[in-house]
């Protein structure tokens, strides 16, 4: 596990030492100093489900993902890095109310993401080699974002959570789905430069 860790920490130094990357487009619809409400488009996101603590499995789940952006076990050109790094307890019942309790220190499984550039559709990337790396379609979206700093701990993983879904409550937004995490710096980062973010899902006309 240590390995996997140290591994992945590497590859994701690497790739976002050089220069900026790629994030997924967005508008704003609102705005406050911490929170905001935003409209992104239509995504394409490759995405490993792990077992395990929060913290260890988004490490886990970044090492296949990395084989795949970094062409490590499949033929065919490299993809570009882009940020950030998602992480989801995987849902295993369909959610349309609101979110009412926390999932961060309960959940067992994540689902780890990484969206691909713009430039890419479902036809034009190659297929992981690897079966437990998927390539979904994510349709277009009204989220809640929460910005964050530190080392992204499952407490500031908590904190976050009841921080946002106190902001989404105060503005009597409704929500659809599991919170969301987005990391988009490499670990060399100090904690408090970090940026990183809880996301939830607000029905489309609140």
């Amino acid at each position: 596990m240590r390995r996997a860790i140290l591994a992945a920490g590497f590859l994701l130094v690497s790739a976002c030492a050089t220069e900026p990357v790629e994030e997924p487009s967005f508008t704003t619809r609102l705005a406050a100093p911490d929170f905001e409400v935003r409209d992104y488009a239509a995504t394409i996101v490759a995405e490993v489900t792990v077992r395990g603590d929060p913290w260890s499995a988004r490490f886990e789940g970044f090492g296949p993902l990395a084989d795949y952006i970094f062409a490590n076990e499949r033929p065919g050109e490299k993809i570009a890095m882009t940020a950030p790094v998602t992480q989801a307890p995987r849902e295993k019942i369909a959610m349309t109310a609101p979110v009412t309790q926390q999932a961060v220190g309960s959940a067992e499984e994540w689902v780890i993401g990484f969206t691909m550039p713009a430039s890419y559709s479902m036809a034009t990337l190659p297929p992981p080699v690897d079966p437990d790396v998927k390539l979904v379609e994510v349709p277009a979206r009204a989220m809640a974002v929460l910005s964050f700093t530190g080392l992204a701990t499952v407490g500031d993983m908590q904190a976050a959570e009841a921080r946002l879904l106190q902001e989404v409550t105060r503005a009597s937004l409704r929500t659809k789905g599991d919170v969301v995490f987005a990391f988009y710096d490499p670990p060399w980062i100090l904690p408090f430069f970090r940026r990183n973010e809880a996301m939830v899902e607000v029905v489309s006309g609140d």
